[in-house]
């Protein structure tokens, strides 16, 4: 095999696993958590899938799929710089507005990295105790050749097509709406991809008050589809 067959054999097989880490098939659990959707629902803050769109880009452009994404980002630097990833992994926890919200990025981070030793790699061993999710995709997929663009990317698109996902099962949009916001998605998404790798943790900061307090409030609702 060439040089050139070489490296393109492993950028496939970089894109395999990252299309595998991110498939809605993999076993995270992540189909139980809507991250405060349900609650926008609820309470009347959207009742369309005018309103979802909106909402998801404001999420993604202000609020914590933003701040997702730059740990993201931070994580794949230090694994492919060999630095620890511990102070990280407490920033990313502390930063959770909510308990739900801190019992979601936890939980599925650690199913995260007990899935992803199916693909053997010494950083499994670094993730341990309290893992954060965009963390641990950030450092899997530095490990394993993932490109960062690309792994922050592929997160983003697989954030809003869940979101997208809670919504149809929560009734307020169809399978053909939610199907053209994941396609409307796709500019903004490479958009904030490409911005958001040049960020530090010093970009760090969401201003959607109203999505937080709903994350908040979850807990307490009367009656729910999802842990949070």
């Amino acid at each position: 095999m060439t040089d050139t067959a070489a490296e393109g054999f492993q950028e496939r097989q970089a894109l395999l696993r990252l299309m595998a880490w991110l498939s809605p098939a993999f076993p995270v659990g992540g189909f139980s958590y809507s991250a405060g959707l349900e609650s926008a629902v609820t309470e009347g803050h959207l009742r369309d899938g005018d309103a979802l769109e909106a909402w998801l880009g404001v999420v993604l452009s202000d609020g914590g799929l933003r701040n997702d994404a730059i740990l993201l980002c931070e994580a794949h630097r230090l694994q492919q710089d060999g630095q620890p990833l511990e102070d990280l992994l407490s920033l990313a926890a502390a930063l959770a507005g909510s308990a739900e919200r801190y019992g979601e990025i936890t939980r599925l981070g650690e199913a995260f990295v007990k899935a992803a030793a199916a693909w053997p790699h010494p950083v499994i061993r670094h993730l341990t105790g309290t893992v954060t999710y965009s963390v641990a995709v950030g450092a899997v997929a530095a490990a394993h050749g993932v490109k960062r663009a690309d792994a922050v990317a592929a997160f983003l698109h697989a954030q809003v097509s869940h979101y997208v996902s809670v919504a149809i099962r929560l009734g307020v949009i169809g399978q053909t709406r939610g199907l053209a916001i994941v396609a409307a998605a796709e500019t903004p998404i490479l958009a904030a991809a490409a911005e958001l790798c040049r960020l530090s943790l010093d970009d760090l900061g969401s201003a959607t008050i109203i999505a937080d307090t709903l994350s908040l409030r979850h807990e307490i609702q009367y009656s729910r589809l999802f842990q949070s």
